[in-house]
């Protein structure tokens, strides 16, 4: 059966406008915190694993090194993250999340995690599995026509902010 490729691009904006309006439901949510998504991602991602260098975390969030150690400054004046040498590259920083940060974590949850809620409040739970499993396949397609250049296992970022 041939795929009519007005309903592929309406799929397409539309994915673009749900996730538009998601971001910026949560920086709603994550307002009042003081804490930004991209500052949210980076404590998600450390609450995961903890010691991550600052270019694997500019990578996983597609930063240039430069923004995220002007991010990293910031956090860590504030608190939430601390970076150390690595010792087997002195070139090398890794960040690990402070008890700040391990708190601040716990307290965005919430928040995000009732957002989400919100969000998700219309969709049957056997729709919103069939919707991720589309979105897996989709993100697979793209990361093979890419060529495998980025992130590949599909769980990742899912488990980094969950």
């Amino acid at each position: 059966m041939t795929k009519d490729l007005n309903d592929g691009l309406r799929f397409g904006f539309l994915i673009h406008d749900v996730s538009r309006l998601r971001r910026m439901a949560v920086d709603r949510a994550l307002k009042p915190m003081g804490v930004t998504r991209v500052q949210w991602w980076i404590l998600a991602f450390l609450s995961r694993r903890d010691g991550m260098t600052q270019t694997a975390l500019a990578a996983r969030l597609d930063l240039t090194k430069m923004a995220a150690g002007g991010l990293l400054d910031r956090m860590e004046m504030a608190g939430f993250v601390g970076r150390r040498a690595d010792r087997s590259d002195g070139r090398a920083w890794r960040v690990f999340l402070t008890r700040a940060g391990a708190k601040m974590v716990s307290v965005i949850r919430e928040s995000v995690e009732a957002v989400e809620l919100d969000i998700l409040s219309r969709v049957p739970n056997e729709a919103l599995a069939q919707a991720a499993e589309t979105l897996r396949a989709l993100k697979e397609t793209l990361l093979e026509m890419l060529g495998g250049e980025l992130e590949t296992d599909a769980s990742a970022e899912i488990e980094a902010l969950g």
